[in-house]
């Protein structure tokens, strides 16, 4: 696997807010890679880097300081992170959230052609809905999903499949099943930031564990809450529910002894 240059900086991460997810996806052209099957970690962590541009090998870029910005969209969240001059963006939002990301991205001073990686933590509609509105803009940026999801998201473009253990863009990818079979969540470490997508919502200041109304098995849905409590991380980033910024991993701990 080719390296393409990721550039070299601060972290600095601007939150787009938008619905309480939904069991659909966007389907119309599903993307290559495997539809279904319990995801399977790799016996060493895989470091994944763009494939589409084609330049050669660099360093990745040095974690730094961490900010970030929130655009309530009004119920689910999609969220871009920027490292120095290079971008990941984690979620879509629902269909028409493209302009709303564009000026996610304005706000950390980058543009579309900065963005490298595109994250989607599951196949909801409203985690995916912008994933070819987001993959045109973005026309350099590789795509990544669960390999369980993978083959239920329509894209513009085939999406690399993700396993617990893979590493994009300095970002640890967390095999959370069960919101969908193949949901991840994504942890920088030295940033302290944990983008759960619908693993877990934010409820007022508080940590609560997936909806069950939109979960397609609870058990397993708790038992990756149980794996996140096993982290450290200081702010907790949901797809719904407002951000926790302070002890976080903390308040994981405490949901997963009840659970």
């Amino acid at each position: 696997m080719f390296l393409s240059d990721l550039g070299k900086g601060t972290l600095a991460i601007a939150i787009l807010g938008a619905g309480a997810c939904s069991s659909g996806a966007t389907s119309t052209s599903p993307t290559s890679g495997p539809a279904g099957g319990s995801e399977v970690p790799p016996t060493t962590t895989r470091l994944l880097v763009p494939s589409s541009t084609g330049s050669a090998p660099t360093a990745m870029p040095a974690a730094g300081e961490l900010d970030w910005e929130r655009v309530n969209l009004g119920f689910v969240s999609a969220y871009v992170l920027a490292r120095g001059n290079r971008a990941a963006i984690v979620d879509t939002g629902v269909a028409g959230s493209a302009a709303q990301i564009d000026e996610a991205l304005q706000v950390v001073g980058l543009t579309w052609g900065e963005v490298d990686h595109v994250l989607l933590t599951h196949m909801h509609g409203d985690h995916v809905g912008s994933v070819g509105e987001v993959l045109d803009a973005a026309s350099a940026a590789t795509g990544y999903a669960g390999a369980a999801d993978v083959g239920a998201i329509g894209s513009p473009r085939p999406l690399e499949p993700v396993f617990d253990g893979d590493e994009v863009f300095g970002l640890q990818v967390i095999g959370t099943p069960g919101h969908t079979e193949g949901h991840i969540s994504v942890l920088d470490r030295e940033a302290g930031l944990l983008v759960a997508g619908d693993a877990l919502n934010g409820d007022d200041g508080l940590i609560t564990g997936p909806n069950p109304q939109f979960t397609s098995d609870i058990e397993r849905a708790n038992a990756s809450v149980k794996r996140l409590a096993q982290e450290q991380f200081d702010t907790a980033v949901f797809g719904h529910g407002d951000p926790v910024t302070t002890g976080a991993s903390d308040l994981v701990r405490a949901l997963a002894e009840t659970l």
